[in-house]
């Protein structure tokens, strides 16, 4: 041994046997300790960052805030929020990081696996009870009427609609028999040369990103999936061939002519870039990523209102039209897909990411809002934004609630907080996620505050208005949530279509920042679901007004309820890593795509 080598050339030199005792002590105190040091574990990297969790870049955000405040408004008149993150804010969120950190192993996430296995069953258990529901009465139609026991067609003969929207679901849930009937459907009936026309926005991230996502959980090997995939998208990718690129809002399935637009949704024309982005990758037929690059390439000239863009877009011109700026109906997606583009191709498109910074810029700047009693977080409306007088509008959607998912996922890029060593998170992505965990527990306040456990269609909060100091005044028909509460829900908003931004989010922010919470706020909304919308028979229903016990029932399961919603609360009972957020991107449609590069 090197230690005893020591020992024999100090002895060797003549030394007086006290060094030579102090040697030896020296050497065997060494050894015991290296002995000792050897039955422990190494302190983990995760563990070794503990000490950068507990800071808060206070002069970055300090920064930050000020270049914002400095940022010439685009309305002189209008009376911005001025949201910013607290103090309070900032240190719970080192607390989340904490926790993170000191169990960096994503598996041991949870203390009570049995209990969320059992959970994870019962979602199962559901998707079997919707999915067998439609068989018996309405297999192979577009569309469900549980009450009715019937089907519908969006045209004669049917485009696959519900069973292609559902079919990653069932394999993912481990329903194995359920899809390959549904496969075996596609395969040998459907055609898409048929007359008609169809929404290009709804088929597009129903039908082929659930044809795509089909294919790749399959194990891309089922040629047939991929060759109705490739049909559909060549037969919708006809309304791309407009003067400026921007398409209709509907696709004839037997083209002729050339495609005629004039005014379409913004949400729409910007959320068919991740499914003909992937179908040009896995079938090389690099026109399908053309087409859909076009568009963005439109959308970013446009001048817009600091990173905010109004809901319609003249296909004509090419610009933003309408003074509506809002997150919610024909705002949304345009927002998640800036980010989610640039994810899918692993970070390698600049600029789609700098479409979104600038954009949440503008909403944290523009749109969000605190409410005066409950102090919840919520992200308005602008109306009127192209007049000298635009005003900020209380309402929210729950369409918004998909936000808190994309704020997270942008913040770390779908990687764990227990994965990232705290001093790499910015002072805009600490932001990013206080804001997510802010805006997700109002989604849930949605929830838990109304007498049946779930979210109106859509709420107004309760508003000061920065300008006057008053409060805004609403109408008679409108309706408190809780008494004394901030959530209004008036008469024609309290319709629930079991729709999945909520757990969506909730999805999200477990993935990310592991605290238990989030599954248990998702569990509270299958519950209820459970309770007030499943049928005695089999399937699921809308229901009309959450706001009254029992609520009453309308005729229809949405396609999403069982591509989205439970597909997000299976995966929130499960383990993190099922579908690894750093490794996919969920289209708006829950169908879950893998990042990949051109090359």
């Amino acid at each position: 041994m090197q230690e005893m080598r020591l020992f024999r050339r100090l002895i060797g030199r003549g030394r007086g046997r006290k060094q030579a005792v102090l040697v030896v002590f020296l050497i065997v105190a060494i050894l015991l300790l290296g002995r000792l040091t050897a039955r422990h574990e190494p302190v983990s990297e995760a563990g070794s960052w503990l000490k950068d969790a507990g800071r808060i870049p206070k002069d970055e955000y300090n920064v930050l805030l000020l270049a914002r405040a400095d940022r010439k408004s685009p309305w002189p008149n209008y009376a911005e929020p001025k949201w910013r993150a607290t103090s309070e804010q900032q240190r719970s969120l080192n607390q989340v990081i904490k926790a993170a950190l000191s169990q960096p192993n994503k598996k041991a996430k949870s203390n009570n696996a049995p209990l969320w296995a059992q959970r994870r069953l019962q979602v199962k258990a559901a998707t079997k009870s919707a999915w067998d529901a439609y068989a018996r009465d309405a297999f192979g139609s577009d569309e469900y009427h549980p009450l009715s026991h019937r089907g519908e067609n969006m045209t004669k003969a049917g485009v696959g609609y519900f069973i292609a929207d559902v079919l990653d679901t069932l394999l993912l849930t481990g329903l194995t028999d359920e899809y390959k009937r549904g496969r075996d459907h596609l395969a040998s009936t459907l055609t898409f040369d048929q007359p008609g026309a169809v929404s290009l926005f709804e088929t597009t991230i129903r039908v082929l990103g659930g044809l795509l996502s089909a294919y790749h959980w399959s194990g891309e090997t089922d040629t047939k999936l991929l060759q109705l995939a490739d049909e559909l998208g060549g037969r919708l990718a006809w309304a791309f061939g407009t003067e400026t690129g921007i398409p209709p809002e509907t696709a004839q399935l037997r083209p002729s002519g050339k495609p005629q637009a004039y005014l379409s949704s913004t949400a729409e024309i910007a959320t068919l870039q991740l499914e003909f982005r992937y179908l040009a990758k896995v079938t090389g037929k690099q026109q399908y990523r053309k087409s859909v690059d076009r568009i963005m390439d439109v959308i970013f000239k446009a001048p817009k209102y600091d990173g905010l863009a109004p809901i319609y877009m003249d296909a004509t011109s090419g610009k933003f039209s309408g003074g509506e700026i809002r997150l919610g109906s024909r705002g949304d997606s345009y927002y998640e897909y800036l980010l989610k583009q640039w994810l899918q191709t692993r970070q390698s498109e600049p600029e789609l990411l700098a479409e979104y910074e600038a954009a949440m810029e503008g909403v944290k700047k523009y749109l969000v809002a605190l409410s005066p009693n409950q102090k919840l977080t919520y992200v308005g409306e602008i109306q009127q934004a192209t007049s000298d007088t635009p005003y900020f509008n209380p309402k929210m959607d729950h369409l918004v609630c998909f936000l808190p998912g994309s704020l997270a996922l942008g913040a770390t890029k779908g990687r764990a907080l227990s994965d990232i060593p705290p001093a790499q998170l910015s002072a805009r992505n600490r932001e990013d996620l206080i804001l997510a965990r802010e805006l997700a527990e109002t989604c849930m306040h949605m929830y838990l505050d109304t007498k049946t456990g779930l979210s109106p269609e859509l709420v107004y909060f309760r508003h000061i208005d920065p300008a006057t100091g008053k409060e805004a005044e609403f109408g008679k028909g409108d309706q408190l949530v809780q008494p004394n509460g901030d959530i209004l829900a008036r008469g024609n908003d309290r319709h629930n279509l079991l729709r999945p931004e909520t757990v969506e989010s909730l999805f999200v922010l477990w993935s990310i920042t592991g605290e238990e919470k989030w599954r248990e706020y998702g569990w509270s909304i299958f519950s209820a679901i459970e309770k007030w919308a499943k049928l005695p028979a089999g399937g699921y229903t809308s229901l009309n007004d959450i706001t009254i016990v029992p609520p009453t029932r309308e005729d229809k399961m949405e396609t999403f309820f069982v591509s989205e919603t439970l597909k997000y609360l299976y995966l929130l009972f499960s383990d993190s890593d099922s579908v690894p957020l750093s490794q996919y991107v969920f289209n708006t449609e829950a169908h879950p795509l893998p990042q990949f590069s051109w090359n």
